[in-house]
């Protein structure tokens, strides 16, 4: 029915910039083909069951899969969806696992002030999971200025300001960006703690550890959604985290995050542009009805 482009990840697929030492920690679930090119990528489809376990036939499901109209897998591979929850709106399960897994990483709690740099999808939902968490601060930051009104839809704070202001607790980084990380780094107060979300792929990124970097003794931790946290993984398997996340997507608000569609048969000669940096909007959905 749906599958959702992750514009980030997809786009360094694109450009081939997926780099040797990571062709194989990089490879989609059920991809076919080897990296450079050619490959089929995806991670994120909604379908409906036709034939298997009877239990299952009729159902929708969520599975990790590259963009597809038919395919056949294990029923175990197979997450029917929560009674209620829109199957296009599930189509974000696997970013939903990826932002669940940041506010793990980042060790957040309630009354925390919280800082997303860069208002694409991954940092909207991390923002808006964060900003259900009782008493927290939630701003998200962007160059774009009209991401404000999906700041917005999301109950959160907005800035397209970059100064710094050493005033919170946790920076989430998810612009992809040197200067998204300076930005995030500058607005942590004494020993916050940033994570970065983004992957830049082959390529070198400057981070700025002079200035006041040790003397607030800031941290950087990594995350990345292969892994479950550390803080949750002898008690959370992989299936766990994914049907956590699509229950959390039962928030009517996110829907504002989809803003277009392409239908798969037209997806060869709209992906590139769907793909290139200065493509409008925050998230696309594959149709396939």
């Amino acid at each position: 029915m749906w599958s959702l482009i992750s514009r980030g990840t997809e786009r360094l697929v694109h450009e081939g910039r997926v780099p040797e030492s990571e062709h194989q920690r990089m490879r989609a679930p059920h991809q076919e083909g080897n990296f450079p090119f050619p490959v089929k990528y995806g991670y994120a489809m909604v379908g409906i069951v036709e034939d298997g376990p009877e239990a299952l036939i009729g159902r929708h499901v969520f599975a990790l899969h590259p963009h597809q109209s038919r395919f056949r897998l294990p029923a175990d591979d197979l997450v029917p969806l929560p009674p209620g929850l829109p199957p296009r709106r599930a189509a974000l399960a696997a970013n939903m696992e990826t932002a669940l897994n940041a506010l793990w990483d980042a060790g957040a709690g309630p009354g925390d002030r919280i800082a997303v740099v860069g208002a694409g999808l991954i940092g909207c939902l991390v923002a808006r999971l964060a900003a259900r968490m009782p008493g927290t601060e939630v701003t998200m930051s962007d160059p774009i200025r009209r991401r404000a009104d999906i700041a917005a839809e999301l109950n959160v704070n907005f800035t397209s300001d970059p100064r710094e202001d050493e005033n919170f607790d946790i920076a989430i980084h998810a612009s992809a960006t040197a200067a998204g990380l300076a930005e995030a780094l500058g607005r942590l107060g004494q020993e916050g703690r940033l994570v970065e979300l983004s992957w830049y792929g082959a390529g070198d990124v400057e981070v700025p550890l002079g200035a006041a970097f040790h003397s607030r003794r800031l941290s950087i931790v990594s995350s990345q959604v292969s892994a479950v946290s550390p803080s949750r993984r002898p008690r959370w398997p992989h299936r766990r985290r994914l049907l956590k996340a699509l229950s959390l997507l039962d928030d009517p608000a996110l829907d504002a995050l989809i803003d277009s569609e392409v239908a798969f048969e037209e997806l060869s000669t709209r992906l590139p542009a769907l793909l290139a940096r200065d493509a409008p909007g925050v998230a696309t959905v594959i149709r396939y009805m």
